[in-house]
C-alpha cells in the first residue's frame, strides 16, 4: 500500500517561492509516475505537473516556466518548486501516485495549503 505525506505549504507574498515535498512509502514507487494536483475553493481539482518514472515531465500551461517538478527515487520523494507565485496559485496542493503508462490514480496525499497573498 502506497502512502503519501506532503509538506512545505504556507503563506507567501506574490512573486515569492515555495517548495513542496511529498514523501512516499510502499514498494516499487520508483516505477510509478508522480504528480501534483491543486484545488482552489469552488473549483475542480486540476493537474499541475507530472513526472514519469523515467523523468519525463509535463505542466499545465498556467505554471510553465514557473514551477518545476522533480523526484529523488533514492529518497522516495517528489518535489514541486514553485517560483514567481501568483494569487491565482492559491489552492490546496495534493500529491498523487499514478500508473506510469496508464495514468490511473493509485494513491493521494492529504493535501497542503498554499496561499499567495500580500
Amino acid at each position: 500500500q502506497v502512502q503519501l505525506v506532503e509538506s512545505g505549504g504556507g503563506l507567501v507574498q506574490p512573486g515569492g517561492s515555495l517548495r513542496l515535498s511529498c514523501a512516499t512509502s510502499g514498494s516499487m514507487v520508483s516505477t510509478y509516475a508522480m504528480a501534483w494536483y491543486r484545488q482552489a475553493p469552488g473549483k475542480q481539482r486540476e493537474l499541475v505537473a507530472r513526472i514519469r518514472s523515467g523523468g519525463t515531465t509535463m505542466y499545465v500551461d498556467s505554471v510553465k516556466g514557473r514551477f518545476t517538478i522533480s523526484r529523488d527515487n533514492a529518497k522516495n520523494t517528489v518535489y514541486l518548486q514553485m517560483n514567481s507565485l501568483k494569487p491565482e496559485d492559491t489552492a490546496v496542493y495534493y500529491c498523487n501516485v499514478n500508473g506510469d503508462t496508464t495514468g490511473w490514480s493509485i494513491a493521494w496525499g492529504q493535501g497542503t495549503q498554499v496561499t499567495v497573498s500580500s
